[in-house]
């Protein structure tokens, strides 16, 4: 069975996979190594439609690991402003240059996981799809599909990856990954899969149960806390005073308005512009935007009429935004 299987998934990936700029046609030369790891930097945590014209922004400015290793971290930090999880940039960039000190990217699954902010996930996925290693790159859409193809409401990800690299064929590891991936993403959706389109699906023990969707089993989301922030709209002579986050911590070395730390309790009545609610991962936040005359903190000053190129994160751009449409209501 297994051998069949994954000739059906392999040819249902040549007719259907998706074209996008960091993979290669199937059954082509493996891709360059830097857009494969970039690439599954950028979608950990963020969508396919997403990242893939801030991936192309990113890789016109800096083509190569060597340009990236050398560009400023105020210049990579503002070009990631807005797709979040902001600890992935400063990896990225501490990532970068430690392959440009080794002389390029390690070629095993063991030793890329050696690198900063590269998981078991990530490696698995740049040694498989860039250097054709064995190995089980398994994300959230892949842990589904071997799940329900195997009838698992409950799995470690250690089973899956033994499972999964079970069903790899020989010689082919980056097009199979990939392949499980695009099942996954397209097809063996969390709701409402398409088993009647699904190569696999006279193999699945989720389908034969006629319930899918019941594998495997969903954790329960925990309830986010709730916090309050203020952050400080100091404008002078057309331009708006920003600062720069700590290095250390969330939206670490990030663009932003100067403000108060974020705590629990709500702020005193304030004479505030409006509120800005933001969710990040593990909590929501109420950031209320107040005037006021002087400089805060170490910054510059930033027109106004570039804010939107200051590399603002999405919270403080939408404060930013906030602000200049309450103006041009008034």
């Amino acid at each position: 069975m297994t051998a069949n299987l994954a000739e059906r998934l392999l040819q249902h990936y040549v007719d259907n996979f998706r074209d996008l700029p960091w993979r290669s046609p199937p059954g082509a030369a493996p891709p360059d190594p830097y857009r494969v790891w970039l690439s599954e930097v950028m979608l950990q945590q963020t969508n396919v439609t997403t990242v893939r014209p801030r991936f192309e922004r990113f890789v016109a400015r800096w083509p190569t690991i060597e340009a990236l290793a050398a560009a400023r971290d105020e210049d990579i930090l503002a070009e990631w402003a807005g797709l979040g999880y902001y600890a992935r940039a400063r990896n990225l960039i501490a990532c970068a240059r430690e392959v440009v000190r080794r002389g390029g990217f390690p070629r095993t699954a063991a030793a890329l996981r050696e690198l900063p902010g590269i998981g078991a996930y990530t490696s698995a996925a740049i040694a498989a799809i860039a250097f054709g290693e064995q190995a089980p790159a398994v994300d959230t859409n892949v842990e589904r599909v071997v799940a329900r193809l195997h009838g698992f409401k409950l799995a470690s990800r250690a089973a899956i990856e033994r499972l999964a690299l079970a069903l790899m064929p020989a010689g082919r590891p980056g097009d199979f990954v990939q392949a499980l991936m695009d099942l996954g993403a397209t097809i063996c959706r969390p709701r409402n899969p398409r088993c009647s389109e699904c190569p696999l699906a006279s193999d699945c023990a989720a389908a034969a149960s006629g319930e899918p969707e019941a594998f495997p089993q969903r954790a329960k989301r925990a309830v986010r806390p709730h916090r309050h922030g203020v952050a400080y709209w100091i404008e002078r002579g057309g331009s708006v005073w920003l600062v720069r986050r700590p290095a250390r911590g969330l939206l670490g070395g990030m663009a932003a308005l100067p403000g108060s730390d974020w705590s629990d309790a709500a702020p005193d009545r304030l004479n505030a512009i409006g509120t800005v609610r933001h969710v990040f991962t593990h909590f929501s936040l109420d950031l209320a935007i107040v005037p006021r005359s002087e400089p805060h903190g170490e910054g510059w000053w930033q027109p106004l009429a570039s804010v939107a190129d200051a590399g603002l994160p999405t919270l403080y751009r939408r404060a930013a935004e906030l602000v200049l449409a309450a103006r041009r209501a008034a």
